[in-house]
């Protein structure tokens, strides 16, 4: 590969890791996204068709799910395919656009956890105004910016790694990540770098320090009321608080990873740290708003119940 270059592949290295378990890892991960596919889209239809869940926090919780099969079909459709493949080259293009979809669904998740996050703080803290300030409005500006604003931003961090010249085409991980890329780079990266700590402030950072003020402030309330409002709180926020540790968590472990070589890593423990950020969060969020929230619960039942009736009939 000549310097000052612009590869017509990428070469995932991770791959070559997985070698005779490619097979048995691909049904594994095939009944994943199957079931990653069916929770979330019960997820959606059920808050979709009953008109009592239509709050803003089940809008938010089917935004999560709609999210989920986003980033979810951005990863599986390309990994599941190069399981049963010989090669492990990837397009150009077909590598940029999974950038783009795997870092706008992990920027969305991130967004919308704190738009839900500000909805919990005003139910708990400011109840008498969560309808005057909650309005319909209001919901549709906050997430029409949880959308707008990762699309274009993250646009802006894959277009500047798409014009840089490349001294290689080894990309050692599963799928196409924007900071491997851009250390392939034969020129100095100072504006992608500058533009992409921006992104990841705005991004996943202010999400993350919302979130965290809101709960303080939660909590505060909290130690003033009876137990029983203590125990309402819990019940309403635990899949919430969930769902915030499990993705800082695969979000620390995407970013740490990104900047060692993961080629020193044990291959196995390097590839399964890899995949949790695009697999555990699609798997997690139905399963805790789906069991958790006994609204949601109930009307799942129902229909259930309501099937089975029908079969027996």
């Amino acid at each position: 590969m000549e310097n000052n270059s612009y590869p017509l592949y990428f070469n995932l290295t991770m791959f070559v890791n997985i070698g005779k378990f490619r097979y048995p890892a691909f049904v594994l991960f095939l009944l994943l996204y199957t079931f990653i596919i069916s929770a979330n889209l019960v997820i959606i239809v059920v808050i979709s068709r009953k008109k009592a869940l239509h709050e803003p926090m089940y809008i938010f919780i089917m935004c999560l799910s709609i999210n989920s099969l986003y980033g979810s079909g951005g990863f599986f459709f390309r990994f599941l395919r190069d399981l049963l493949s010989d090669s492990n080259l990837i397009e150009r293009s077909a590598c940029f656009t999974q950038i783009y979809i795997i870092y706008t669904y992990a920027s969305y998740e991130l967004t919308i956890l704190g738009i839900m996050a500000y909805d919990r703080f005003v139910a708990i803290c400011q109840p008498l105004h969560y309808h005057s300030k909650l309005t319909s409005r209001v919901i549709s500006k906050l997430l029409a910016f949880a959308w707008i604003y990762p699309a274009f931003s993250v646009a802006a961090c894959v277009y500047l790694a798409s014009r840089l010249p490349m001294c290689g085409n080894k990309i050692p991980k599963v799928f196409c990540a924007n900071w491997p890329v851009v250390k392939l780079s034969c020129v100095p990266t100072v504006i992608n770098n500058i533009i992409g700590m921006f992104v990841s402030i705005t991004t996943v950072f202010l999400p993350l320090a919302f979130v965290l003020y809101t709960y303080m402030r939660i909590f505060l309330v909290c130690r003033k009321r009876s137990s029983v409002f203590k125990s309402k709180v819990i019940q309403s926020c635990l899949p919430h608080i969930v769902t915030f540790i499990n993705y800082s968590i695969t979000v620390f472990c995407d970013v740490a990873l990104s900047r060692i070589d993961l080629e020193e890593l044990n291959p196995f423990l390097a590839i399964v740290l890899s995949l949790e950020f695009v697999v555990i969060p699609p798997i997690l969020n139905p399963l805790m708003y789906g069991l958790k929230l006994p609204e949601i619960r109930k009307c799942i039942l129902r229909k259930l119940v309501y099937k089975e009736t029908e079969i027996k009939s």
